[in-house]
């Protein structure tokens, strides 16, 4: 069966559209930073900032030059720290080379950090401190296997990857003391050994690898979970733009023996543009106690 984000992000945002319909105050407001020209990070922005209008969020775009000092930048979002009507900063990466991404995580206000990179909401989350925000993509994973599978108490999850992203964020949300999760969780990098062994004893495997149809059919267990995590680009002289979207997975030939999967695009993808809507409500919320 095929795990149709799309369609359960949207009725996240429909809900989250009715939420800020209801505020009287005003409504929450999110900037986007965008440094420099990347075609997919430009994209990745209208995304995000079209999902601001479908629900009511005010939006704030601010590109700046590629060439940007770290210092200029830090300024910029000094200056989003301090703006009353700015919720949420989120700081579109990769950032360029000459600037420190970890110095410019570090220096969101926490309480606007709705990516939940800061170390700040990593802490927190790592302890169980449902105050701080989680990241965009491991939070929407969490509501996919719920609305999917519901209970997944004990079950074993395998994590290909190991970012602050999503690996290593997603394998302290799914092992929290939190009903419907309590899960047994592996995470496994390009060093692990005897890797197809382990994916193959996983409930939910859950590639975020960035290498396309890297996980195989002999890698998967029969009638698992799996929730394709990958965007990638590869060329398709057939298809109208040239390329095509896929996945992590070989969906073609995993997709018979799985239980569940999600679809690339139209899986996970949506569901972090929609927790991002949720994380600003959040920090919204937050601004007004």
């Amino acid at each position: 069966m095929l795990i149709q984000g799309s369609t359960i992000s949207h009725n996240y945002l429909q809900s989250f559209k009715t939420a800020v319909s209801e505020l009287l105050l005003r409504k929450p407001g999110l900037a986007v930073v965008l440094v420099g020209n990347d075609p997919a990070s430009a994209i990745y922005v209208d995304r995000k900032i079209k999902a601001c209008e479908v629900v009511g969020v005010l939006s704030f775009k601010r590109s700046l030059p590629e060439n940007i000092s770290e210092k200029d930048l830090l300024l910029e979002i000094q200056k989003l720290n301090n703006d009353p009507l700015v919720d949420g900063i989120l700081v579109q990466l990769p950032l360029p080379p000459h600037i420190d991404s970890n110095k410019v995580i570090s220096f969101i206000d926490p309480n606007k950090d709705v990516d939940g990179f800061h170390p700040l909401n990593m802490g927190k989350l790592l302890i169980g401190d449902t105050s701080g925000f989680v990241p965009c993509t491991p939070l929407g994973i969490k509501l996919l296997l719920e609305e999917t599978l519901g209970n997944i108490n004990g079950k074993h999850v395998v994590i290909i990857g190991r970012s602050i992203v999503v690996g290593k964020p997603l394998a302290a949300l799914l092992m929290q003391r939190e009903a419907n999760l309590n899960c047994t969780v592996t995470v496994i990098n390009r060093f692990s050994q005897n890797l197809k062994e382990i994916t193959r004893e996983a409930d939910i495997l859950i590639p975020a690898v960035g290498k396309p149809n890297f996980v195989t059919s002999d890698m998967v267990k029969e009638g698992a979970t799996v929730i394709d995590v990958g965007i990638n680009r590869i060329e398709d002289p057939q298809a109208k733009k040239g390329y095509r979207i896929v996945g992590d997975v070989d969906f073609t030939n995993v997709h018979p023996i799985c239980e569940h999967i999600t679809p690339v695009p139209g899986g996970v993808g949506p569901m972090t543009i929609a927790m991002l809507i949720h994380n600003t409500l959040k920090g919204f919320h937050l601004h007004n106690k």
